[in-house]
């Protein structure tokens, strides 16, 4: 487990690196997470990049490695409650081509895990302008490991 952390951060960190977002900026996501952490009354943790989430079941067997395939189902949304994304049949991903923030929160998840998070635009798409998630956009996503292949 502790290769795996150490892993994660120092490729989160390279990531980090070259990305264009201020202090300040990066500050400002984190107090717009903030607010809407209390106004929902959520009960999540916060990880050093900046990555909010919670384990809401724990799942058994391993804990998914960097290398790992999943099959999940999730819901994603805006902080404005508006769903950019979900699927109810399980869909497939290599971790690794994942959202920086789907990572973190995967390495943390076990088969049959469910997961919360609230991922700031540093660990999400940034500023991509995609068609139905805005640019330097909040997410919050609800997920289910189904398998861990």
């Amino acid at each position: 487990m502790t290769t795996k952390i150490l892993f994660f951060f120092a490729t989160t960190l390279l990531f980090a690196s070259c990305q264009t977002y201020s202090e300040q900026q990066i500050e400002s996501f984190d107090k717009e997470i903030q607010k809407y952490i209390k106004k929902k009354k959520l009960d999540l943790d916060a990880s050093p990049s900046g990555l909010y989430f919670k384990v809401t079941k724990e799942g058994q067997g391993k804990f998914i490695n960097y290398t790992d395939s999943v099959s999940i189902t999730y819901t994603g949304k805006l902080l404005n409650g508006r769903i950019f994304d979900y699927t109810k049949t399980p869909r497939k991903f290599a971790v690794r081509e994942l959202l920086i923030g789907w990572k973190e929160a995967l390495l943390s998840c076990k088969k049959n895990s469910e997961v919360i998070m609230i991922i700031p635009p540093q660990l999400g798409y940034g500023d991509h302008k995609l068609d139905d998630i805005p640019q330097n956009s909040v997410l919050y996503f609800e997920m289910k490991v189904l398998d861990v292949k």
